[in-house]
């Protein structure tokens, strides 16, 4: 967040899942994002930095690697750390802190560019309501799987079933149009590439509206399964 001027740049990029990492399903959204503030602020990226990991916890930077590989590569060759979305770091103030305060300059692609004391406010700002939002989720889903124990509800046994019953009918549904996503696939389109196409043909998505880039997500990690 610091006011210098760059020429070069290092894309760090993170995935929940090893799924994820293995699939490139994530990863693509977050290339186009920082390849459009490459272009938008005339940088060269001369590495990027893929990490798989969960975001849990608030000592982040012992279990990131490629982060702290990443850190210190753009301090060596003094370029910008680009991250792709704020979120993908951590939903942690303190950690947040840390890594501004790390020497690097950090740059997120889904927010205005702001240098200096006013940019680490507005970042932290962000993380803080962040870590809120997340908050109040865990609170509410904990309060909703009480209320369900109370009423004598058997979490366990019948998530398990619906799950199961969800997932036979998700891949149902996604039959017909699966000789279609291997054939755009191969054809070597990005997902946005295949969500236009996929609507200019007017093929319904399973749930029989438009494609978009979350249902074509969900369709090729179920595709892949």
């Amino acid at each position: 967040m610091n006011d210098h001027r760059h020429t070069k740049a290092i894309a760090y990029l993170r995935v929940s899942t090893d799924r994820q990492g293995k699939s490139g399903l994530g990863l693509e959204a977050q290339r186009d994002a920082v390849a459009r503030y490459l272009a938008s602020n005339g940088l060269e990226l001369i590495a990027e930095h893929v990490e798989v990991e969960t975001g849990k916890g608030s000592n982040a930077l012992a279990r990131r690697p490629e982060l702290v590989a990443a850190l210190a590569a753009a301090k060596k060759e003094r370029a910008v750390l680009i991250v792709a979305k704020l979120d993908r770091l951590a939903r942690n103030t303190r950690f947040l802190l840390t890594l501004i305060d790390s020497g690097a300059d950090v740059a997120f692609a889904d927010m205005p560019q702001v240098s200096g004391p006013m940019g680490r406010f507005i970042v932290t700002q962000m993380a803080a309501v962040a870590e809120l939002e997340a908050g109040l989720i865990s609170q509410r889903t904990k309060a909703a799987l009480a209320a369900a124990k109370d009423r004598g509800q058997v979490l366990g046994k019948h998530g398990k079933v619906q799950a199961a019953r969800n997932k036979a009918e998700a891949v149902e549904r996604l039959e017909p149009v699966l000789p279609v996503l291997r054939e755009l696939k191969g054809e070597g389109m990005t997902m946005r590439q295949m969500v236009t196409a996929l609507n200019d043909r007017e093929i319904a998505s399973p749930a029989g509206g438009k494609w978009h880039l979350a249902n074509l997500h969900k369709a090729m990690t179920r595709m892949s399964n």
